[in-house]
Parts: structure tokens; sequence; C-alpha cells
């Protein structure tokens, strides 16, 4: 009798619980106060504590529940996730209308829904019985990865919802995971606080706390979703997408923000009344998504291989903003490329504030010729580091010098080098500190060294605390060294010292593309270890000899010959050899059955991941492209 009275208990606070959480997530009306809410939960808590058997998945108590994960698992759509095609202008608009009525065949005007367009990160979801049973990313629309414990810390996602109401069994639903802009804020506050870099942008957060193989750390970021559509449930179709729109409503998502337009011309009407009135919103929206209200229509309409002709997406017009330039300097990046940044008169740009905007590379400043001191007009469309548009040419004002980019690397000194033909000037020491973090996690990468255990956060503190400063200063690092290191249990220290002693034998080629060569990816490098065998007969090679190896050519020949022109580079390959790592190719037998053919892997494949594939072909002499 107690257990049927704890069960019940538990059920009737698991349903209130969900409600509210709808009340306040999907809907913005809480009916209690956090102090209410938080009591239900701690009842909640307690029950299940007590008996342990009652708890389940769809808990509200398990919403940060999931284990650290190693990777990703992938996971297919049960219908493609495509993307929407983009319009500018009323024009384009009125092309995507005259496409619709004429596949159509209706005199009748059509009917629209406008959404706001998210700037977020695309998920489906998958509710079986009513259940959430699994949510992927986009990925490349046909499959995605499976991030299921993450998306079920985000509150405004219901783990049940009550669809059987419908007489629907299986469900799924796409949305778009976003972060609110005053989440974002504090969020950034205080990682400036904790000395670590602030995140770019409200897109970029959202998505890389996704992508969080932590879920625990996923429950602390400030995300939202708002769900915008079914892919797949196994009943008839709603007749309308606003009957959609409102069914998941009811289902108790959070769905986005809608209204229905009888005609174009009404849909032209509401955005230039955005034009002139723009709302306010506390995240980021990039434009409006137009869409054929009834769904048989968009059943006849169907869709290409990418986008559906029953959707179109009208972008918001780039916003500007007129500044002074106060200085211009180079930064260094992962690949050693030098790119020239502009400090501005810190101005409001797209709700944001924005003191640096990038001026691309050399040519393009002198094709602008920006210099210190201009007046310039800036445009923020979309990217993490705005641009100068052009300069504000500004009657009798004297100008400052032309700018000149520098011989050496701002960062270690060493001389930059500049392909011809190429607008890019590049630092090629590997052991260039600016590069280093970045070189770093691409050297212990799956597809490079795989060192198991060494992600960005080892890598942070390593590089932070001064104790890797090059690729061999890895394989030296002792249990001892790795215990300095936060949250660094002697088992994930073993775990690590071993990962990196696997790696010494990982191969010519996977050495080859760790060492982050420019233009050399991991065809170029399994080519090379083929062709050379070892890193000596590598190094023997001049720029002609390399060039007419079939798939290598000028451009990765030049770049081969100054990476290992360099006498640091050359330095840390001898220690590398000193430390034990394999620097010969493998012996494969090839039957050359596939020489002279070309593969490209899509999909999931029944028998075998895609790199295995990928290296039975290329066994066999066959090459893999990545398009047809």
């Amino acid at each position: 009798m107690a257990s049927d009275k704890a069960k019940k208990e538990i059920e009737k606070l698991r349903t209130e619980i969900q409600r509210h959480d709808a009340l306040y997530y999907a809907e913005d009306r809480p009916e209690i106060s956090d102090r209410e809410y938080d009591r239900l939960m701690q009842r909640l808590k307690e029950l299940e504590s007590e008996r342990p058997e009652l708890t389940t998945p769809d808990s509200p108590t398990q919403r940060v529940a999931g284990q650290v994960q190693e990777k990703f698992k992938g996971a297919k759509h049960r219908a493609p996730m495509l993307s929407l095609d983009n319009t500018y202008n009323v024009d384009e608009l009125w092309e995507f209308h005259n496409r619709v009525i004429k596949n159509i065949g209706a005199e009748n005007e059509i009917e629209y829904v406008v959404e706001n367009k998210i700037d977020g990160l695309g998920v489906a979801l998958t509710y079986k019985d009513g259940r959430l049973i699994r949510g992927a990313t986009r990925g490349d629309g046909v499959q995605g990865e499976d991030v299921t414990a993450n998306l079920k810390t985000i509150k405004s996602i219901p783990l049940t919802i009550p669809s059987e109401r419908e007489g629907i069994r299986e469900l799924e639903v796409r949305g778009e995971v976003y972060m609110r802009r005053d989440g974002f804020e504090k969020l950034n506050a205080q990682r400036i606080a904790d000395g670590l870099t602030p995140f770019a942008n409200l897109r970029n957060s959202a998505a890389g706390s996704l992508r969080l193989l932590d879920p625990a750390i996923t429950a602390s970021r400030p995300l939202g979703i708002f769900i915008y559509n079914i892919g797949y449930m196994d009943r008839e179709p709603f007749a309308a997408h606003v009957e959609v729109l409102e069914k998941l409503k009811s289902f108790g998502f959070p769905a986005n923000s809608w209204t229905l337009r009888k005609s174009l011309d009404q849909v032209i009407e509401l955005i230039e009344q955005w034009k002139t009135n723009k709302e306010p919103l506390p995240y980021d929206v990039d434009g409006f998504v137009i869409k054929v209200n009834s769904t048989k229509y968009q059943e006849k309409l169907g869709s290409t291989a990418k986008h559906p002709r029953w959707a179109v997406a009208y972008k918001f017009e780039t916003e500007q903003a007129q500044t002074k330039i106060l200085d211009i300097v180079c930064q260094v990046g992962r690949t050693g490329t030098i790119t020239p940044v502009a400090n501005l008169e810190p101005v409001l740009v797209s709700g944001s504030t924005v003191s640096r905007a990038t001026l691309h590379n050399e040519d393009e400043v002198r094709r602008k010729d920006v210099r210190v001191g201009d007046t310039v007009i800036i445009e923020k469309a979309g990217e993490v580091i705005p641009k100068v548009v052009k300069v504000v040419e500004i009657s009798g004002q004297a100008r400052g010098e032309p700018f000149a980019m520098p011989k050496d690397c701002p960062e270690c000194k060493t001389p930059l080098h500049r392909v011809e033909g190429e607008v890019a000037w590049r630092c090629v020491n590997a052991a260039c500190p600016a590069q280093l973090k970045e070189r770093l996690w691409h050297f212990a990468a799956r597809k490079a060294m795989d060192v198991d255990h060494l992600g960005p956060a080892i890598v942070d503190q390593l590089v932070d605390k001064g104790m890797v400063k090059t690729f061999s200063d890895l394989y030296k690092l002792k249990l001892e060294n790795l215990a300095e290191l936060e949250r660094m249990a002697e088992k994930s220290a073993q775990n690590l010292v071993d990962a990196l002693e696997k790696s010494k034998t990982a191969g010519f080629d996977r050495l080859l593309f760790a060492l982050g060569i420019r233009l050399v990816g991991q065809r170029a490098a399994a080519v090379l270890a083929q062709s050379y065998g070892s890193m000596d007969n590598l190094l023997k090679a001049d720029a002609e000899e390399l060039g007419e190896i079939m798939e290598i050519g000028p451009g990765i020949a030049q770049s081969l010959v100054d990476f290992f022109g360099e006498e640091i580079n050359r330095e840390e390959i001898q220690r590398l050899r000193e430390l034990g790592i394999v620097m010969q190719a493998e012996v494969r037998e090839n039957s050359g059955k596939l020489e002279g053919k070309q593969f490209v892997l899509t999909g999931t494949l029944e028998s075998m991941s895609r790199e295995s594939a990928k290296e039975k072909i290329q066994a066999q002499g066959g090459r893999i492209t990545t398009s047809v």
C-alpha cells in the first residue's frame, strides 16, 4: 500500500513539474515562484532516492544524469533535414512566389506562414510512445550526431508529450537550439573573470555548448529551443502548417513565433513594418522563414536535393556603422596565416559593441587603402569579426602612412613566407606560441596521431602552465607532471600517458598530417607516405620532384619545401624521432584492383565505418574524394 502511495506521488510530481516547465519555458507565463518549483523538485528527488527502482530516464530529475562521452555516435534522420534557400530582397521573394504558383497550378492566393528565423543550431527530437528517446544535430542533413544527453538538459524540451491523444506513437520534431543574449553576456563575464577566452557570438556558443562531451557542462549553459516543424510521424499529416504549430504547442513544445498571411503582399508588408519598427528580441534572429501553409501544397511542391520548394528564408539587410581606426595589428592563426585586424573606436552594430574588424589580408588592405586614423564603414553579417567595407573620404583631412605587413612573425619572430600567386603571408614555425594550442589539438586528433584523452581543456592547461611548447614535449610528460593539472585523477593521467605511448606507432602518413603542414591533408599525407616510404627520403625531395607526384602538385610541393626548410621544424622532427615516433610507412600489399578509380562515401555503411572503408579502398589503389 505504501509502495502504491509513493508511486502515485512520484507520478503526480512529475506531471506537475512538467506542466510548470511548459508554462515557464514554452508559454512564458509561470504560475508558481522559483522557490515553490524548487520544493516540488526536491520532494521528487527525495522520493526517487528512497525508491530508486521507480526512477525513470524521463524523470525531470534525470536531465543532467548523462555520462561523460568519449565521442558522439551517428544518428540517421527518418527524413532529410534540408536547409532553406535564401532571398535578400522583394524581387527574389516574388520569384519564389511565382514558382510556387506555377508548380501548384493554383489561381487563388497562397497563404503563407511567416516565422522568425532563429540563428541557432538545428536539431531533431524523436519521441516514441510519448517519451523522448533521441536527440540529434542536423549534421549533413541525412545523418547527425546523437546528443540526447545534452538536449535533455535543456528544460524547455519536454521529456514526455501527450502525443497518444492524436494517435501518434512515433514523432520526430525539428527545432533550433539558441542562447539568450542576457545569458550569453553573463556566461562571457564569468569566462573573463575565470581568465578564459569569451565566446564570439550567440550561435557559436550555442552550437559549442550542445556538442560538449559532458552533459553537466551543457546543463550550466543558458540554452533554449524553438520547435518549428514535424519531420516524421506515423499518422496522416495535418492539413496546414499553422495546425502543426498549434499541435506542437499543445504537446508542450515552445513553438516558434509565427503569423499567418493571406498573400505575398501581406508578407512584404510585414517585412516593411519590421524595417521601420524592429522588435527587440532576447535572442538572435537573422531573418524570416516564409512557408506555404497548406501541407497538401507542400507535398505537391516537394524539394530539391538541398532545399524544400515550399519554404524560403528572407535574410535581413546587413547592418553597417561608421567608426575610426585606432590601430592595425597582425594576428596569427592555427596554420600560421597572418591576418591584419583593425582596432576600432567602439561602436554598436547588430545589437553588440564592436571594437575590432578583420582586414583579411595585405592585398585587401591595399585595395581599400585602409590606414590608421581613417574613418571607415564596418558591417557585421553573420561573421565572428566584422569587416571593414570602405574608407570614408573626408576632404582636407591628413591621413596616416600606408599599411605595411611585418617581415617577421609578430609572435615568434620567424621570417614570414608568401607563396607566389597567393594572398596570405604565413609563419611556418610549428612551435610558434600563437599557433600552439590549435596545432596540438590537431596533432592529437583522431585522424592524426589519435591521442585519446588529450582534449582542449587538457591542452589549454599544458600550454598555459608552460609544460608543453612543442609536439615532442607531449611525449616527455610523466605522471607526476600531469598530477599538477586540474581535475586530473591518477587514472586519467595514466590513460593519457598510455595513449601518448600508443600514438607513437600511429604511422608515417598520420604523422605527416598531424604536423599541420599547410595544404597537406589526409590524402596528400597518404600519397607522400606511399611515395617516399620514410621521413628521411621525404626530407631530401625538392619542389620540382614533389610537384610531379600525382595528386601533389606545385602548391603542396612548395608548402612542404617551406616547412622542411625551416631549421626549427627539422629539429622538432629529429626530437620526435629520438622519442620513438614511427617515421616509416607500413609496407602494405596493394593489388591495384581499384587503381585509377575515384570513390565518394556518403551516408551510413552497414558493415564498417567510413574510415575503415576509406582505408580498404586506398589499400587497393583507389582514391577517395569528397564530391562527385
